[in-house]
C-alpha cells in the first residue's frame, strides 16, 4: 500500500522530519528486516521506513507523548506496531515482542518535535504563551511550573549551567527565585520575560531565554539520562549487522552519541598492541557507517530547525 506523506500534523501543528531521506537510507539495509523507531513523533520517519520495507518487513515504534500515539492511529499497515513507552525502555519493549537481539535497525530522533514546540498548551516555547509544563508525557512526572516552585537557587543555577550551558546561570536563577516569592510562575511568557529582563548579554539572533528553557526541558524529561539508557539498550536489541542511526539537535546530546559510538568502535584500548585478538575479545561491538551528517542548505532553508541537527550512524558487529 502507498505510504502517507512523511509530513504530518496534530491539532493543526505541522511537522517535517529532519534528515528524512538520509536517516532512512542509513537505517534500512534489509527490506525484509524488522526495525524500531524509538521516537515516533508525528510519524515522518516511520512512514518513510514503511515505504522501503518488503511485505514481510516490520516496524515497531515507541513514543511517550499521547499525542504521538494518537497520530500513529492514522497508519493503517499490518507491518506497523506502536507502543507508548519512553525510548530508554526500547529493549524491554523489543523483548516483549520477541525482538530482543533481532532488530535490523534502530532510529532515535532525539529532542522535542515541532508540534510540541508550536503548541502553546505544551509549554515548551518561550515564543508562545501557554501553561508552564514542558513534559513529553503530560500525564507523568513534575511539570516545569512545579519544578520552579520547588527547587533552590543553587540547584536551579546548576541545571541552567549543566543543561543549557548558560553563562549567567546563577544570576538568572536568582532573578527567578526573587520573582516567585511574589507570585508563582504558571505561564511560559511570564518566565521568559523575567529571564529576558535579568539577562545581561543577549546573543544576536537568539532569545535570551533559549538556554534556560532548553535546560529546564532536559531536566524535566530526564532527556540525557534517557539517551544514555537508550544507546546501551539499542546495542543489545540490535541483531549482528543491525544499524543504529541517531539524530541529535544540540551538543550535549551529540557528544554523548559520538562518545558512545567511538568507545564501541575502539573497544578495549588497554590491550597491548600486536596481540592477535578477535573483535569480541576486545569489545569492538560497533563499526562506524561514515562521518556525521548534517542537513543540506536546501533543507535548512525549508526547515530552519534542521540547522542544528547531527546524524551519526553505526553497524553492530556482534
Amino acid at each position: 500500500m502507498p505510504s502517507p506523506s512523511p509530513e504530518s500534523s496534530v491539532r493543526g501543528f505541522a511537522h517535517e522530519s529532519v534528515l528524512l531521506d538520509g536517516a532512512v537510507d542509513a537505517l534500512v539495509h534489509d527490506p525484509a528486516g524488522v526495525y524500531l523507531d524509538g521516537t515516533f513523533g508525528r510519524g515522518g520517519h516511520s512512514r518513510a521506513i514503511l515505504s522501503r520495507l518488503a511485505q514481510d518487513g516490520g516496524l515497531l515504534a515507541l513514543d511517550r507523548d499521547p499525542q504521538a500515539i494518537a497520530e500513529a492511529a492514522s497508519i493503517d499497515d499490518p507491518r506497523f506496531t506502536i507502543e507508548r513507552a519512553e525510548f530508554a525502555r526500547l529493549r524491554e519493549v523489543a523483548r516483549d515482542h520477541g525482538l530482543d537481539g533481532k532488530l535490523s535497525g534502530i532510529l532515535l530522533d532525539i529532542g522535542v518535535s515541532s508540534p510540541q514546540l508550536d503548541d502553546p498548551d505544551r509549554g515548551f516555547s518561550f515564543l508562545r504563551d501557554g501553561p508552564l509544563d514542558m513534559r513529553m508525557d503530560p500525564t507523568q512526572g513534575e511539570s516545569a511550573a512545579q519544578w520552579i516552585a520547588r527547587v533552590g537557587e543553587a540547584e536551579m543555577a546548576s541545571v541552567f549551567k549543566r543543561y543549557g550551558e548558560e553563562r549567567y546561570a546563577r544570576r538568572l536563577a536568582r532573578a527567578i527565585i526573587a520573582r516567585r516569592q511574589e507570585r508563582p510562575f504558571t505561564r511560559t511568557a511570564d518566565l521568559a520575560e523575567v529571564v529576558k529582563a535579568a539577562h545581561p548579554a543577549w546573543e544576536k539572533g537568539k532569545h535570551p531565554a533559549t538556554r534556560v528553557f532548553q535546560a529546564m526541558r532536559i531536566e524535566i524529561n530526564g532527556e540525557l539520562d534517557q539517551l544514555d539508557l537508550a544507546l546501551e539498550a539499542a546495542l543489545e536489541a540490535l541483531a549482528p549487522g543491525g544499524h543504529l542511526v541517531v539524530i541529535s539537535f544540540h551538543s550535549l546530546e551529540d557528544r554523548r552519541v559520538k562518545r558512545f559510538i567511538r568507545d564501541h568502535v575502539k573497544g578495549d584500548t588497554q590491550v597491548p598492541r600486536g596481540i592477535p585478538l578477535r573483535d569480541d575479545q576486545i569489545a569492538r561491538r560497533l563499526e562506524s557507517l561514515g562521518k556525521a551528517m548534517k542537513a543540506s542548505a536546501e533543507e535548512v532553508e525549508a526547515n530552519p530547525r534542521s540547522r542544528s541537527a547531527v546524524m551519526r550512524m553505526a553497524r553492530k558487529r556482534y
